[in-house]
């Protein structure tokens, strides 16, 4: 027989049901944790609806004469828990009214059954109300005073996606990117990014851009070591909108802040969204200080438009599962839906980074002039990015960088854009220990194993480099980068089947491992191979869309050409590239003064100059670089080896170290052969800096020459026999191999 309880243990307001028998609060028919001194009141205030019910009179039925707690703390924090589960707030009541040094009175309808409870419940009631909650005592359910849980530093949350109860689908997506937009800007805060939630979402078995459901999230957290969760909700309220928000200890299920408010129209969603934000900050610890210093308004700091935000979230997205390429055209549609929306041109400018491209200037120019929109997290990603993108400023973009690291010292970013910085000016050891520490920051960023790795090999720390990327594959962890530098490591230790490998991957960059493939190729001499491979990867760009990208592989191929010494394909190579970006143009620029176009060259070098004044790379490097090349050119190696005297204290950290070659050449032909082979040694000596690029095997041969200049027979053989090993398969006609053979029988 099935025991039923009597009708008036079960009350009921708005959407709420309260089980006095139980001790159970639901929600809908969700019961929704509170803790028993929170429910006691509860069941108090709902026996005298719309009546003001002292505090006195809360004391008296719920706190014993004989219990030693601090009364006003315990009435308050049962007060907040309250509201926190009934989704109310003290200065918009709905449900519970606070007068001042009175009390409390319960505002909604109260109902039992058909019933309507009004004003003070019957003695009978009051007794079946005090027997339960009783029992409830009885049963072990007592209250115990615990202190409000609250997230340190060091805690991370997990950012359920929202439930959308409204049908509408410009919410999906929309308002946990809102959200996140909104509580990044916290330095206290610790959001885990989408990249690490799908990839516990692949090793849990499910797609990476899964619904994060609040029980999955909850479990995600759990897994990653995570403290909280935090999920939201909008419902319609007839034209008004409902948004609330919950952060829950994903271990314990504890509530660590609620809070519910009202918007008047879709219009208005974001500001309500905010405005919730910022009190759940202040609920999972943050300091009133850091939110007033780090409180941008969302509406404000990224777009009013719902729809242009609904377009950046999925843009975000898209880029984490499918890549840049997919991403792109969300993101112009964002800018499309508000051409003053920053952050989505400073992503859709990004995107393009590495190549020079106009649209990555014109993107990021204008996020740069926008940001005034936008949290103070993304100013200083916009800044940063414009200096280093657009205007070449290096040392400008790495002081942003810096103060990014002082305000927000959990930050991956800005460490791994140091280690960029420093390994630009030759300073690897420095750089080397930027990408630990974002690697210690985060452990299974994919990215940073590739810095770390990346710059261990420039210093020719092969088993560190080597280290680096088997933790990165015990994690499951693999990237485009990761992919790369795990093939020029396998090139530096003559592992052909590491290449071979990392060349089949699936997850590799094909246009950009067919670069490298072709450098590998020019390397070992073989000239037409790796003229094929280069082709391949100019028509895997064009194929992909990439123009800019397209047009800098050929002027590589130029560049290549050109120092493998077959001129004429040199100069044909790079008629392309002569109109295109920044990187292609000063790629062509050098292959045109190595081939003895100077006229060409010289024009290009003086349009980059003039077009890029502030450019770090361009004036330090790449200009003297370009123009040294058609002093020699013009048989005036004097003017050459001066023109590079301001890369001196750069000079490892040139790409490829060109300018240091260059300089071996001047000295070459300036008879210097001690001041040759200082320079040809040093290429040799960084081999993990020069890699593929074939001046690594070139510069043996500008050793054995220099080493002849300074009639030392024995070991200018041994250099000439070095080389001529690198190229025993190397393509016969080519005219240096055959002066090389010649020298050498010379000796």
């Amino acid at each position: 027989m099935t025991l039923r309880a009597p009708p008036l243990s079960i009350l009921r307001f708005g959407v709420f049901e309260v089980d006095l028998r139980s001790g159970e609060l639901r929600k809908q028919g969700q019961r929704i944790r509170l803790q028993e001194q929170p429910f006691r009141v509860l069941a108090v205030l709902l026996q005298r609806p719309g009546e003001v019910v002292t505090r006195e009179e809360l004391r008296s039925a719920i706190w014993s004469t004989d219990t030693f707690v601090d009364f006003d703390n315990g009435l308050n924090t049962s007060i907040n828990k309250l509201r926190e589960g009934l989704g109310d707030t003290a200065e918009r009541p709905r449900f519970i009214e606070t007068l001042p040094r009175r009390g409390y009175r319960f505002l909604a309808p109260v109902s039992s059954g058909d019933r309507k409870v009004a004003g003070r419940l019957s003695a009978w009631m009051i007794a079946v109300a005090a027997v339960l909650v009783a029992a409830l005592v009885a049963g072990g359910l007592f209250w115990r005073w615990r202190h409000v849980q609250r997230l340190t530093e060091k805690d991370t949350i997990v950012l359920a996606d929202f439930a959308n109860e409204t049908g509408d689908p410009v919410f999906d997506d929309t308002l946990k990117q809102g959200l996140h937009v909104q509580l990044e800007q916290s330095p206290f805060l610790n959001i885990l990014s989408d990249q690490k939630v799908n990839e516990e979402l692949q090793l849990m078995g499910r797609q990476k851009d899964e619904h994060l459901t609040l029980d999955l999230a909850r479990e995600v957290c759990q897994r990653l070591g995570s403290k909280a969760v935090l999920a939201g909700s909008i419902s319609r309220l007839g034209t008004h909108y409902a948004v609330g928000l919950n952060a829950r200890n994903c271990h314990t299920g504890d509530s660590l802040g609620s809070d519910q408010v009202e918007a008047d129209s879709q219009e208005h969603v974001l500001k309500a969204l905010g405005e919730s934000a910022t009190k759940m900050r202040e609920s999972l610890g943050e300091s009133l200080k850091s939110i007033q210093r780090f409180d941008a308004p969302l509406e404000q700091v990224t777009t009013p438009s719902l729809e242009a935000l609904r377009a950046y979230s999925l843009g975000m997205k898209t880029l984490d599962t499918k890549g840049k390429t997919a991403a792109i055209p969300f993101l112009r549609r964002a800018v499309e839906l508000d051409p003053k929306f920053a952050m989505a041109y400073a992503r859709l400018g990004t995107l393009y980074a590495g190549t020079g491209a106009p649209m990555l200037s014109e993107n990021v120019r204008k996020a740069y002039e926008l940001r005034e929109r936008v949290t103070e997290r993304e100013r200083l990603y916009i800044e940063a990015h414009y200096y280093r993108d657009v205007t070449g400023e290096q040392d400008k973009a790495a002081s942003v960088w810096e103060v990014m690291q002082q305000t927000y010292p959990r930050e991956v970013e800005p460490y791994s854009n140091l280690a960029g910085f420093y390994g630009r000016l030759g300073n690897f050891e420095k750089a080397l220990e930027e990408a630990h520490e974002a690697l210690r920051l985060d452990p299974d960023d994919q990215d940073s194993y590739g810095t770390v790795g990346y710059f261990s090999m420039c210093l020719n720390r092969l088993d560190e480099a080597e280290a680096a990327f088997k933790q990165a594959e015990e994690r499951h962890l693999e990237s485009e980068g990761l992919l790369t530098e795990r093939y020029s490591l396998a090139f530096l230790k003559g592992d052909e089947d590491g290449m071979a490998r990392v060349a089949e991957s699936a997850a590799a960059d094909k246009g950009f491992l067919l670069v490298l493939q072709g450098f590998t190729e020019a390397y070992y001499g073989r000239l037409r191979k790796a003229r094929e491979l280069l082709r391949r990867a100019v028509e895997s760009a064009k194929q992909n869309g990439a123009v800019d990208t397209a047009a800098s592989f050929q002027a590589v191929g130029g560049l290549t050409e050109a120092y493998l010494g077959d001129l004429q394909h040199a100069r044909a190579d790079v008629a392309l590239p002569l109109a295109a970006n920044r990187d292609a143009q000063t790629a062509a620029a050098l292959a045109l003064a190595l081939a003895g176009d100077t006229e060409h060259a010289e024009k290009l070098a003086t349009v980059l100059n003039e077009n890029f004044p502030l450019d770090t790379g361009v004036q330090r490097m790449w200009v003297p670089t370009i123009r040294a090349a058609v002093a020699q050119s013009h048989k005036n190696p004097a003017k050459a080896i001066e023109l590079l005297r301001v890369m001196s204290p750069y000079e490892l950290g040139a790409p490829r170290l060109l300018p240091i070659y260059e300089r071996g050449q001047a000295y070459l032909m300036l008879r210097n052969g001690r001041g040759a082979a200082a320079e040809f040694q040093k290429v040799i000596d960084h081999a993990g800096i020069v890699r593929e690029f074939p001046v690594g095997a070139l510069a043996h041969l500008g050793v054995a020459r220099a080493y002849a200049l300074q009639g030392d027979t024995a070991r200018s053989r041994a250099a000439y026999q070095d080389f001529l090993t690198l190229w025993k398969d190397a393509d016969p006609e080519l005219p240096i191999l055959k002066q090389a053979k010649e020298e050498y029988a010379k000796l």
